[in-house]
């Protein structure tokens, strides 16, 4: 399910909106280190409590493409490279860009009302999260007729939160917020009979 074996070409056409958010991360994190341009970047995309109550609504969003080091990028965008494809995949592009997105802004108005107002943060965490949470939709819905599905994608939401307690800093509220926004669109994208597409979908692959 989240083992990949396409080619890199058959990748981003497979995958077009995974493909194109994990180069836009990338392209962004090296725009960075450009001289002027990177500081400028920074100071103007961090999601900055203060700014964004001062009327700076861009920082509820340029946060989700800002990366506080290589680990940090090499991480999400891992996650994004393994995880999105079959959401994508499972919900089409537009839905699976919604999830993505609604969850990562989600992640930041979290963070805003929750955090203190001098609160920065940057990461796609809150929106990896919310392909977690979208996951946790199609295992409420279909975790008894999909039992691989559980047995895969129950520890993997487990961890993820378990790990987002453990390690030091973490936005842990982007983090829950963005998971808890995927779950709640997922719940309204899948249904009975998208579950059992997919399920028929798998087998053919499968055969």
């Amino acid at each position: 399910m989240f083992i990949r074996r396409e080619s890199f070409s058959q990748y981003i056409r497979l995958y077009p909106v995974v493909s194109t958010l994990i180069a836009l991360n990338v392209l962004v994190f090296l725009l960075g280190y450009l001289p002027g341009i990177g500081s400028w970047i920074v100071l103007y995309g961090i999601g900055y409590n203060a700014g964004i109550a001062d009327g700076q609504w861009w920082r509820l969003i340029t946060p989700i493409f800002l990366h506080a080091g290589f680990m940090h990028l090499l991480f999400n965008a891992f996650s994004l490279f393994l995880f999105g494809p079959e959401l994508e995949r499972l919900t089409g592009k537009t839905r699976f860009l919604t999830i993505y997105l609604v969850a990562g802004i989600f992640g930041s108005l979290a963070t805003f009302f929750l955090q203190p107002l001098a609160y920065s943060h940057v990461g796609a965490s809150g929106a990896i999260f919310g392909i977690f949470g979208a996951y946790g939709a199609l295992l409420y819905y279909g975790g008894r007729a999909l039992p691989e599905l559980r047995q895969i994608l129950l520890p993997i939401l487990v961890i993820s939160v378990i790990m987002t307690f453990l390690t030091p800093n973490v936005n842990a509220t982007a983090h829950i917020a963005g998971m808890i926004a995927g779950f709640l669109i997922g719940l309204s994208f899948f249904h009975p009979k998208r579950i059992t597409s997919w399920k028929k979908n798998r087998i053919r692959r499968v055969k």
